[in-house]
Formats: C-alpha cells, structure tokens, sequence
C-alpha cells in the first residue's frame, strides 16, 4: 500500500487503533482523525493526526479540505466512528436516546461520504470500508434506536457502491459482533472476552479490503461474530 493515503475516523478508538497501525505496517500513508488525537499516539512518519469534528457537514468537509491540501488526494477511507446506547424498549425510548444514536452512527457516516466521494472520484479505484453492526442485521430487545441507525448505515455504504462503480470505486460495511475493547470489557465484566471479536482480526479483513486483492468485493455486508453465533 505505499503511496496510498488513507484516513480512519475514531483513528485511536478502541478499533481504530488497530486499524490505523494495520495500515501503517502495510506501508499507507494514513491521516487519523479524531476529536483529540495527537501525533506521538502512532510511531510513524507515514502518520498524521487531525483532530476534527464529524458531527456536522461543515466540520466534515473543513476535515477532508485538510487532507486535500496536504496529501491532494484520498485513496482509502475507513470510518469506524460510532457509538451504543441501549437497555430500553422502544416504546421506553426517548427522543434524545434516538435523534443521537442517528446521529453518531448515521450522520457523521454521511458527512464523511459526501465529504469524501468527490475527492475519490477525482483519481478513481478509492476504497471504503464502513464499521456497521451485528444488531444492524440481527436486531435485539432494548436496541432498537442502535439497531436502527446501523441498519440505514449499511443501506447508505451499499447504495456508495452502486452509485461509484463507474470510476471504480468500492464501499463495504463490517458488521461485528461485541468487540473485545477495554470499554465493553468494562461495560461487561462478567462476559466470556474469549468468544467476542477481535480488533486485530477487524483491522486485517479491512486491511485486505482496501489493498489491491479486495478490489473485486463491492457492496458487501460482511459479518464478523466470533464465536457468538
């Protein structure tokens, strides 16, 4: 992947770390993005942290306007930004719990693409790869405003896809089950960690993805559950 230049959102997340090193070590160039992020976090010189905004339009697009002017382009984009609430039924669900799970998990994934397409468009053969959900397609009791935003989530990366194939570029979307982070270790102690995903195990698919030899899997909804089937 050398000379590719790519951007992760949630770069120094629980999953975003993993995948920013991942891209590192296959040689990109990658701007990792966050709300606090600094450059000493990843020991490379093919790293660069922009500390951005996701939650409106204009904050998305003054963040890719920073790439472009460094980098002039964009080849790869990884979005793992996202967040979780839950523990009510819907009828309980308050309107904040629902206009905010849409907006961590849906909108800040429409600022980017729109933000990010154009540029793509301009060289062609971009990667993009979406970090979605299991409840996006297995929904459960008390999810529902979660459930909901990652489900129109993967609808937007897999309509991407159809509208970019001319120039030749893809849009996938990783559903995982729980992850194996220090925050859901923390939220679930009790849990068994050994049957939950590994971000390791995310960053590598992703990694394959956005390289050369993932070129020809567009539009996909790809679950990765671990051993909680």
């Amino acid at each position: 992947m050398k000379g590719k230049i790519a951007l992760v959102t949630g770069a120094n997340g629980g999953l975003g770390t993993y995948v920013t090193q991942a891209l590192l070590d296959a040689g990109a160039t990658v701007i990792g993005l966050s709300r606090k992020i600094e450059p000493s976090e990843f020991n490379s010189p093919n790293f660069t942290a922009l500390a951005a905004e996701l939650s409106t339009a204009e904050e998305s697009k003054t963040g890719m306007d920073s790439v472009v002017s460094r980098f002039g382009r964009l080849d790869i984009l990884v979005h793992t930004v996202g967040g979780f609430a839950g523990g009510q039924h819907l009828a309980e669900t308050d309107d904040a719990t629902f206009e905010r799970m849409f907006e961590v998990n849906l909108y800040t994934t429409f600022y980017i693409l729109r933000a990010a397409i154009p540029v793509m468009r301009k060289t062609g053969n971009g990667r993009i790869v979406a970090i979605g959900s299991r409840a996006a397609m297995d929904p459960g009791a008390g999810v529902g405003a979660y459930s909901a935003s990652k489900s129109a989530m993967v609808s937007l990366i897999r309509t991407v896809a159809q509208e970019n194939k001319d120039v030749g570029i893809t849009a996938n979307v990783i559903l995982p089950g729980t992850m194996d982070t220090p925050a859901n270790r923390k939220a679930m102690p009790k849990s068994d960690f050994s049957k939950w995903v590994r971000p390791a195990a995310v960053a590598s698919l992703i990694t394959w993805l956005v390289s050369d030899a993932g070129k020809d899997v567009d539009g996909a909804v790809i679950p990765v559950y671990g051993s909680e089937v």
